[in-house]
């Protein structure tokens, strides 16, 4: 009874347009004289179309333009995950005026990262936005030092540096799961960490043997929305547009959603295989 409102939106909104679409991509469709669409079995020409014969916007193949998908989750998701996970655990540190402090800490995340920067680009003259995404911290002089003393990689500097440079965008993605980490952290009962003093572990053992093990099915939740996010903000779903309205190329549009969404189901299910021997075996 109480998943029937999600059963019916379930079939009238998600399971009825993937069944269409995934039926319209066997087909070649047009627009009939009296209005409509026309639709030509094709099978899975569209398919082999698509991998074979279609170009992205940048003049990719869809083989490289999954392959920088899938890359960038991989180095993305991580990143976003960790972040989130130190930004909580630092608004979870008990303090005079926490609440105040908090407030201001999640602003951003209640209002939007746009109404932010906005609001800094006109109290600076946008200089502090326009030089955090255009290199404040990889031309810096500190990354300058570190490159010319010091014997570590270029790559691994400017990698991290590169991420420092994105650190608007970074924080606004890392803002949902940063609030569900906040709730997980609560959840805990400060009993386990006066146990865990008593017997003699410091905080950094404590963090590894009750904080993480505690939170480990709030991370696979957490794990699981960043990666439905970032492939919700992929430049797929532009090409998905742009073969279906720019180009009418309906079929082809609908063949890049069916494996567009085989990719995401694909990886979702790997990322929830390995997460889930992982929490089982800590836990």
């Amino acid at each position: 009874m109480y998943t029937t409102p999600w059963i019916i939106g379930f079939i009238t909104f998600f399971a009825v347009p993937i069944i269409k679409t995934v039926y319209w991509s066997f087909n070649d469709i047009g627009v009939s004289d009296n209005g409509g669409m026309t639709l030509k079995w094709t099978g899975i020409y569209n398919y082999i179309s698509l991998f074979t014969e279609q170009v992205a916007s940048e003049s990719k193949t869809f083989v490289q333009v999954f392959t920088d998908e899938n890359v960038n989750l991989l180095i993305n998701a991580p990143i976003i995950v960790i972040f989130s996970l130190f930004l909580a655990i630092l608004a979870n540190i008990k303090f005079k005026g926490q609440g105040f402090v908090r407030t201001l800490f999640f602003l951003p995340i209640v209002l939007g990262l746009k109404v932010i920067t906005n609001l800094i680009s006109i109290s600076t003259g946008g200089d502090l936005v326009t030089r955090s995404s255009s290199g404040l911290f990889s031309q810096g002089l500190a990354t300058m030092l570190l490159l010319r003393y010091t014997t570590i990689s270029s790559d691994i500097i400017l990698t991290i540096t590169g991420y420092a440079d994105n650190i608007f965008s970074l924080a606004s993605q890392a803002g949902v799961q940063t609030l569900i980490y906040l709730a997980g952290l609560q959840s805990i009962s400060p009993s386990l960490y006066e146990v865990a003093k008593i017997e003699g572990a410091t905080s950094y053992e404590s963090f590894w043997k009750v904080t993480l093990p505690l939170i480990g099915n709030i991370s696979v939740f957490v794990v699981v929305y960043t990666i439905v996010d970032i492939f919700l903000d992929s430049s797929i779903a532009t090409e998905v547009y742009r073969f279906a309205f720019n180009k009418s190329r309906i079929g082809i549009a609908s063949a890049l959603s069916v494996v567009y969404m085989l990719n995401v189901l694909l990886v979702l299910g790997i990322v929830l295989l390995i997460s889930k021997k992982a929490v089982k075996r800590d836990v």
